[in-house]
């Protein structure tokens, strides 16, 4: 059987960028998942995949399952490798780490590049706050995620077992964030304070998973606090 219309139409390179896209954007995904939102057949979305493996731009990996494990074999997702993303992100990394150890060696070690990253966050801060006032509280979480969306997070919300997931498919900082974990913990800290309520964070980018997942839960009457990473 021949390739679908719409994969002649657009190319083999065409079609691998919008794969690869696709990951950044919805995070690790599995075969059926990519073939449904592209438009494309599964045995498709394999050929594009296997030829993304090999140029080290995507990784198999097993599914990550929060809450209780289902019976069966995990189903397996494919993610952006640290090459992959470096196709997307142009930060300057170096320059930014670079500036963040000088802070750090001159200006009082870790608490200096905290104050830094609380700062940083802060300045972001009042956009996506006045996108959260402008909504109900049911949708904070959502309105939260779409004004990360314009930072470049490519940030979605989902709900959860008592509560929702905030989840970031994309850290413009996560090479920096590997070596400043501050960075991270401000920005937990922020969402904190804007949504009113305790949340968790789960997984980073930085920590090697593939998407930034925060949990926040449904009551909001627990004081603002940052749990930390949960261990994996």
């Amino acid at each position: 059987m021949g390739a679908p219309q719409e994969e002649l139409a657009t190319g083999e390179r065409s079609t691998r960028n919008r794969v690869a896209r696709s990951i950044l954007d919805h995070g690790p995904s599995t075969v059926a998942e990519l073939a449904g939102r592209l438009g494309l057949t599964q045995a498709a979305v394999r050929r594009h995949l296997d030829a993304l493996v090999v140029d080290d731009v995507v990784e198999a990996r097993e599914q990550r399952v929060y809450g209780t494990r289902t019976r069966g074999r995990p189903a397996k997702v494919f993610a952006l490798t640290d090459c992959g993303r470096d196709a997307f992100d142009q930060s300057y990394d170096k320059l930014a780490a670079d500036a963040l150890r000088w802070i750090a060696e001159r200006e009082g070690g870790p608490e200096a590049v905290a104050a830094f990253a609380r700062a940083r966050i802060a300045s972001q801060a009042a956009a996506y706050r006045r996108a959260i006032e402008a909504v109900t509280p049911d949708k904070r979480t959502e309105a939260l995620a779409k004004a990360l969306s314009l930072d470049g997070y490519a940030a979605t919300a989902r709900s959860a077992p008592v509560g929702e997931q905030l989840c970031q498919h994309h850290c413009p900082v996560a090479h920096v964030a590997e070596q400043f974990p501050q960075l991270c913990e401000a920005e937990t800290e922020i969402f904190a304070e804007l949504l009113g309520t305790h949340v968790q964070r789960l997984a980073t980018i930085a920590h090697g998973d593939g998407v930034c997942t925060t949990f926040i839960p449904k009551t909001t009457d627990a004081p603002a606090s940052t749990a930390g990473r949960n261990p994996a």
